[in-house]
C-alpha cells in the first residue's frame, strides 16, 4: 500500500470511527475538548505508524485502545484522583480489542447518545451546537462546516472554540437528561441528529458520495429518542423521513461508487422495509399533530417517491405543495432551492429557472454549488447547452465531494456534445 493509499483509508476509517471516539472519551475525561484531542493524538500515531506496518484487522478498536492510554496518561500526569486513576487502569486492562471493538458496536451507542445531548445543551447557542456536532459527531473540518451551514470559516472556527469552553467551564454532565430539561434540549437533538443523517447522505466532501454508517446511525438514535419521546409527532416525523430516505441508500451509488440520481435510481432495489416503517412512523406523526412540522412535512416529501412505482408517476404537484408548506414553517433559501426542483418538475423548467435566478442574489447562496448545478439542469431541459455546461462547471469547481464533482463534469461534457 503506498503512502497515499495508507492516507485515503486512514481518513475514511477516521470519518467512521471519530464519533465513537470522541464519545468513549468524553465519558471517560468528562471534557469534550480534551477527549477530541486524545481521539486526534490516536489519529496521529496511527499515520505515523500503519503505512509501515499495515491497517490493523480491527482499526476502530485499535484507535479506542490507543485513545484511552493516552487518556489515562493524561489522567496521570495531572495527578486527578488516584483511585478514579486506578480504576481506569483496571478496567483498561481486562478489555482485549475484541472487547473494546464490541463495544464499538453495541455498547458505545449510549455514549453518542449523551454526547449529543451535552452538545445540544442550552447553554450554547443554536449556531455553536449545530458547529460542534458535525465537527464532533460527524468528523467534518471547519471549512467544511462553513461550506455546509454557508458561513465563514474563520466564524464556524471560532464557534467551536468557544462551545467547547463554555462546555468546559460549565461542567456540563455527561448524560441524558430527564423531565423537562429533556423536552428542552429535543429540538436541537433531533436537529443533530438530522444533521448527521444529511452528512452520511450527501457528503460534503471526499472520495464517496454517500457515508451509510452515518446514516445507520442517526437513523438507530432516532428510533431510541422515539422510544424515549413517543408523543412528540416531530420525532416521529424525523425517524420516518431517515427512514424513508434510507431506502434509497443503495441505489444512490452504482457498484463502482458513481453516483446515480432519483430519477435514474431501480426503484424495484428500495428497501421496502425501510418504506413501511417509514410510512407507519409517519402515520403516527400525523396522527399526534394537526399541523406538520419540518420534519414530518420532508417525510411527506420523501413519502411522495417511495409510492411512485416510476419516476413518471411521481406527484410532483404535491410535492411543490409540500415544499410550499414547508417553506412557511422552516423559510431557508435552501428550501427554496428545492422548491423551484419540485415546481420544475411539475410545471417547467422555466418556472423553476425564475425563482433560481431570483435566488442567485442570495448572499448566503454565494460559493454554494447546488445553486448552478440546479440551474445547470434547468437550462440543460430547456435547450441552453452553452450556458448550461458554464453552470455545470462552476458547480464542480466548488464541490469537495471527489464524485459529485465527476458527476458535474460529466454533466457539463454532455451540454457541450449537443452544442
Amino acid at each position: 500500500m503506498t503512502m497515499s493509499d495508507a492516507k485515503r483509508t486512514i481518513d475514511a476509517i477516521w470519518r467512521m470511527e471519530s464519533a465513537k471516539l470522541i464519545a468513549a472519551l468524553t465519558r471517560m475525561v468528562r471534557d469534550v475538548g480534551l477527549a477530541e484531542d486524545l481521539a486526534h493524538d490516536a489519529l496521529v500515531i496511527a499515520l505515523e505508524r500503519w503505512p509501515k506496518t499495515g491497517i490493523p484487522e480491527k482499526p476502530g478498536a485499535w484507535l479506542m485502545t490507543t485513545a484511552k492510554r493516552r487518556a489515562i496518561d493524561f489522567l496521570r500526569r495531572n495527578k486527578l484522583r488516584d483511585q478514579k486513576y486506578a480504576e481506569l487502569a483496571h478496567d483498561l486492562n481486562l478489555y482485549t480489542e475484541d472487547d473494546i471493538d464490541d463495544a464499538l458496536d453495541k455498547g458505545i451507542g449510549d455514549d453518542l447518545l449523551r454526547l449529543i445531548f451535552m452538545t445540544c445543551h442550552p447553554v450554547l447557542s443554536q449556531d455553536a451546537r449545530v458547529a460542534l456536532t458535525l465537527r464532533l459527531l460527524c468528523g467534518l473540518t471547519t471549512d467544511e462546516i462553513a461550506r455546509s451551514v454557508l458561513t465563514s470559516e474563520s466564524t464556524i472556527a471560532q464557534r467551536i472554540v468557544r462551545a467547547k469552553k463554555t462546555l468546559r467551564s460549565a461542567n456540563i454532565p455527561f448524560e441524558v437528561p430527564i423531565g423537562e430539561e429533556l423536552n428542552t434540549r429535543l429540538s436541537s437533538v433531533l436537529q443533530v441528529i438530522y444533521l448527521m443523517f444529511n452528512e452520511g447522505y450527501s457528503a460534503t466532501s471526499g472520495d464517496d458520495w454517500t457515508r451509510p454508517l452515518l446514516c445507520q446511525e442517526a437513523l438507530r438514535l432516532g428510533r431510541i429518542i422515539a422510544e424515549i419521546i413517543p408523543n412528540e409527532p416531530e420525532v416521529h416525523g424525523l425517524v420516518a423521513l431517515m427512514e424513508i430516505q434510507s431506502s434509497r441508500l443503495k441505489t444512490r451509488v452504482s457498484s463502482s461508487g458513481e453516483p446515480i440520481l432519483l430519477m435514474d435510481q431501480n426503484r424495484a432495489q428500495w428497501d421496502q422495509l425501510h418504506i413501511r416503517r417509514g410510512l407507519a412512523a409517519l402515520e403516527r406523526s400525523q396522527q399526534l399533530g394537526q399541523t406538520l412540522g419540518p420534519y414530518s412535512l420532508q417525510a411527506a416529501i420523501s413519502a411522495c417517491h417511495a409510492q411512485a412505482r416510476t419516476a413518471e408517476e411521481t406527484n410532483w404537484t404535491r410535492i411543490a405543495a409540500l415544499y410550499e408548506a414547508l417553506s412557511m414553517v422552516m423559510p431557508s433559501p435552501i428550501v427554496e432551492l428545492n422548491r423551484a426542483v419540485a415546481i420544475s418538475m411539475a410545471f417547467g423548467p422555466a418556472y423553476g429557472l425564475q425563482i433560481v435566478d431570483e435566488l442567485s442574489a442570495e448572499p448566503s447562496l454565494k460559493g454554494y454549488h447546488l445553486l448552478p448545478s440546479i440551474r445547470g439542469d434547468f437550462l440543460m431541459k430547456l435547450g441552453r447547452f452553452d450556458e448550461a455546461r458554464t453552470e455545470f462547471r462552476e458547480a464542480a469547481s466548488m464541490t469537495r465531494n471527489l464524485r459529485e464533482k465527476e458527476l458535474l463534469l460529466k454533466r457539463a461534457e454532455e451540454c457541450e456534445s449537443e452544442i
